[in-house]
């Protein structure tokens, strides 16, 4: 980072401050409040850069990014590299001639490109940094039991999610809080910080923190990894209130999921995006499921069981449980097939 970057200075030969050159960095619909922000603030959006069209639904269809399909309506140029290293795209970015970068929910960004604006390049991060850095920090802060997270926007170093934090703001954690409501919470608290922060920066006000100074010694730093299908899926061998946590951290996207086997032997992957706890003695075996085939469905987890409010099966849509109840046959289901499993494999 600069030493102007470092100081907060905003001249750079910027005599209106409305004037600087932002370029907007993102690609889901996270980003779009932020960017709306920029414009309704009358700030000199100068250039979009996000992710390239891709193939996607039943008939691969190519679907642009959603901060694409925003940045149409405005007119604005939009830049759509596959590799950010790639010279082609560096040099038309430095056509643009940014004086400041703002990325909000986009991909790690080559030291050439962050390095490059005079103001420097800030993130908006969905966490209170340095807790739960990463790509998803949304769902492992519900995964966590956490009752407090927030926004967070720094700027950009050579590490990630590791820059000097500019400011924070708290959000609070709701009971039955699952990843599709605080992602829109912080979506909207988000784009006010952004906010706040690009006229810090260019009013050359902007504080800086170093992330060292906001933890105690020994403090544990929690990670917010990428999601992948493996470790989506329920442990119901952990406390009924841990796979609450872990089955709305993943609500309603990317879904937790569990195996079921019937009485039959087919084995089939069940979504479960809506749940309840039910800490309580029993003596049943994780995943053995307890229900009256018209009106609940819960499942044993250690201390405790789940009732199941919310489901999907492959091929069909997410739907309650009792009408899942009446087109499912339940005898002898079970949700802890892993022992059937290796069973079927031999």
């Amino acid at each position: 980072m600069s030493g102007s970057q470092q100081k907060g200075i905003n001249k750079s030969g910027i005599e209106n401050t409305r004037n600087a050159r932002i370029v907007f960095m993102g690609t889901p619909e996270f980003a779009i409040p932020s960017l709306d922000a920029l414009l309704i603030n009358k700030l000199n959006v100068a250039g979009i850069v996000t992710s390239p069209d891709r193939q996607s639904g039943r008939g691969l269809k190519l679907q642009q990014s959603a901060v694409k399909k925003f940045a149409k309506k405005y007119s604005l140029p939009v830049l759509q590299p596959t590799n950010l290293k790639d010279r082609e795209f560096i040099n038309e970015l430095k056509k643009i001639k940014p004086d400041l970068m703002v990325v909000v929910a986009f991909r790690k960004l080559p030291d050439e490109v962050w390095q490059l604006p005079p103001l420097g390049t800030i993130n908006l991060h969905a966490s209170l940094l340095p807790q739960y850095r990463g790509a998803a920090p949304i769902n492992w802060v519900l995964i966590n039991g956490e009752k407090t997270t927030g926004v967070t926007t720094f700027f950009i170093d050579d590490k990630i999610d590791t820059g000097k934090i500019i400011y924070q703001d708290k959000v609070e954690i709701t009971p039955g809080e699952n990843a599709g409501t605080l992602h829109d919470k912080l979506m909207s608290k988000g784009a006010k910080l952004v906010i706040k922060t690009v006229k810090s920066i260019l009013e050359g006000v902007s504080p800086q923190t170093d992330q060292s100074t906001l933890t105690k010694p020994q403090t544990e730093l929690k990670k917010a990894p990428k999601l992948r299908s493996e470790n989506c899926e329920i442990p119901w061998e952990k406390s009924a209130v841990e796979v609450y946590n872990f089955i709305r951290g993943l609500s309603p996207y990317p879904g937790a999921w569990t195996k079921i086997k019937n009485q039959k032997g087919k084995v089939s992957i069940l979504k479960i995006f809506e749940t309840e706890a039910i800490p309580e003695k029993h003596e049943h075996k994780p995943g053995t499921i307890l229900t009256d085939d018209q009106s609940y469905l819960k499942v044993a987890a250690d201390s405790g069981f789940v009732k199941l409010l919310s489901v999907q099966l492959p091929g069909k849509k997410q739907m309650d449980i009792i009408p899942f109840l009446r087109g499912f046959d339940t005898d002898g289901l079970r949700f802890d097939v892993e022992e059937e499993l290796s069973k079927l494999s031999e």
